[in-house]
């Protein structure tokens, strides 16, 4: 249940998100969820698409910073305190969240989030698993993304 997310560098100026935008969708590569971020100098753009190795090559070809990262999307309950619940879990199993972001749909009653984590994703997979926290897979996200 591994995901891989893109993280796209661009300069913090006036229509820099235009282009990894038109690329993907020229390439016919679906945004499933994303995350932009910013400094003084420069944004990450942050993408979970349905296609990630083609959306790489794209944004590669035409010039684009991207890295690929191992992210994790994650059911938490859609009622107050739920998030709280799911972190008090993670913080129980020792686990350090670099960042997290929301997508733009529900898998039933649930929210979904990405977490990023410190640790490495498949130890962080098994132990979310061990407190009962629902993973979501990328064919999940491609389904419920459309």
């Amino acid at each position: 249940m591994i995901l891989h997310q893109l993280s796209v560098f661009l300069e913090n100026k006036p229509h820099q998100i235009r282009l990894p935008a038109k690329l993907l969708g020229d390439a016919g590569i679906d945004i499933l969820t994303l995350s932009l971020a910013d400094t003084q100098q420069f944004g990450i753009l942050r993408l979970v698409v349905d296609d990630w190795q083609k959306a790489k090559a794209v944004l590669e070809q035409a010039g684009v910073v991207v890295k690929v990262t191992e992210v994790v999307a994650i059911e938490v309950p859609d009622v107050p305190g739920g998030l709280a619940e799911v972190i008090d879990c993670i913080e129980k199993l020792g686990l350090n969240i670099e960042y997290m972001y929301s997508c733009t749909f529900h898998m039933g009653e649930k929210a979904v989030l990405v977490f990023r984590f410190e640790e490495d994703v498949s130890r962080v997979a098994t132990a979310l698993s061990s407190c009962q926290i629902k993973l979501v897979s990328d064919a999940d996200l491609r389904k419920r993304g459309k």
